[in-house]
Order: structure tokens, then C-alpha cells, then sequence
């Protein structure tokens, strides 16, 4: 979005051919169902977690902008830029949990950055504060993009294909949640991230 598309710019969730992929091979992303969609808007493509648009849109965000801006959300691991190709967004970078989780905090707090810690405050028996932890939050990335992004994974009508009978599972009463997947090869490790 920061490129200038919007949730309702058009996308083709279709077979489609990246070239060689390094390896001497060409890159051909499947969607984790083997079906494909035809046309269909950045914003159901996403909620949806559809592998083909997401390559396709890291193409046109560009890999290293991508890293670039992960790296601002906390992300530690993609230190090695000409390692990562486009199958970067289906997980072909390895990244931590914890990392993971600052990222989406970043998206929860519409743009805004903290440093993550488990332990606010440490006092004496007297009650003298020892430690104390200092919140230093930093804009990482304008406001009007994580709206974008929290609007898209917070809306169950459009997670619905994707869950179709767990969708129950996905709603609160009362409570927005955004929530997004994540699936290895084969079905095997599936995430789901989710944050208020």
C-alpha cells in the first residue's frame, strides 16, 4: 500500500510464471488449496492468504523495500538481501516467533513500534523501584497503512473462504480481531496470527 495500491486494486490470482528463481529453475507459486481465483481485489487476496497474489505482490513492492520495511517492524533475521527472492513472502526466509510477534504489534498500534519486554517493573521489599522498563515508541510506518492492513484481516466476511467451518473460532463479541495465516508444504505447521 505504501506503493500506492489500495485494497481494492485488481490482482490476478492465476498460474503465473516468475521466471528462474536462481535455482535455474522457474518460479510457479501454487495457493495452498491448488485453486485459483481468477480477478480479485488485494483486499480479499490477503485475507484470504492466496500465495499467488502475495508473490505478485511483493514483485511489484519490490523484495528489498519489503525487507527494508520488515526490518523497521522488527523483523532480525533477513540480514542477507541477496538471499531472498520472491518466494521470500511464502516463508522463504526464516524468522523468529518473538520477531513475528513485534511485527503485528506494529500493525495493532497502527504504525507505532515499542520494544518488547516481559518485565515492566522490578522493586525491593521496600517497595524502591530497581529497574523500570522506559517506553520509547517510534512511528515506523505511517498510520493510514496498518489501518489498511487491520480493516482487511479484522473483517470475518472476507476470512470466510479461508476458514469456512472454523470460522466461528475467528469471532468475538464486541471485539475486533485481525487474523492472518500462515501454512507450510503439505498442511504441516500452520499459523494463524492474531492481534486486537
Amino acid at each position: 500500500f505504501t506503493k500506492g495500491f489500495e485494497p481494492e486494486t485488481r490482482i490476478y490470482d492465476v498460474p503465473i510464471n516468475f521466471e528462474p528463481d536462481g535455482s535455474g529453475s522457474d518460479y510457479i507459486p501454487n495457493n495452498y488449496d491448488g485453486k485459483f481465483r481468477g480477478l480479485l481485489t488485494m483486499r480479499e487476496a490477503l485475507a484470504q492468504s492466496l500465495n499467488i497474489p502475495a508473490v505478485s505482490t511483493l514483485y511489484l513492492a519490490g523484495v528489498s523495500d519489503t525487507i527494508t520495511l520488515a526490518k523497521a517492524m522488527g523483523i532480525t533475521t533477513l540480514t542477507e538481501r541477496s538471499r531472498y527472492g520472491l518466494s521470500l513472502v511464502l516463508g522463504g526466509g526464516e524468522v523468529k516467533l518473538v520477531d513475528m510477534v513485534g511485527a503485528y504489534s506494529v500493525l495493532a498500534q497502527e504504525g507505532v513500534k515499542r520494544a518488547q519486554t516481559f518485565i515492566l517493573k522490578i522493586t525491593d521489599n521496600r517497595g524502591q523501584t530497581l529497574e523500570e522498563y522506559l517506553d520509547q515508541p517510534m512511528q515506523v510506518v505511517d498510520a493510514q497503512y496498518p489501518r489498511l492492513i487491520n480493516s482487511i484481516l479484522s473483517d470475518p466476511d472476507l476470512r470466510a473462504p479461508l476458514f469456512q467451518s472454523s470460522l466461528n473460532l475467528t469471532v468475538f463479541p464486541n471485539q475486533d480481531v485481525a487474523l492472518k495465516t500462515g501454512t507450510t508444504n503439505d498442511y504441516h505447521d500452520p499459523w494463524a496470527m492474531g492481534y486486537t
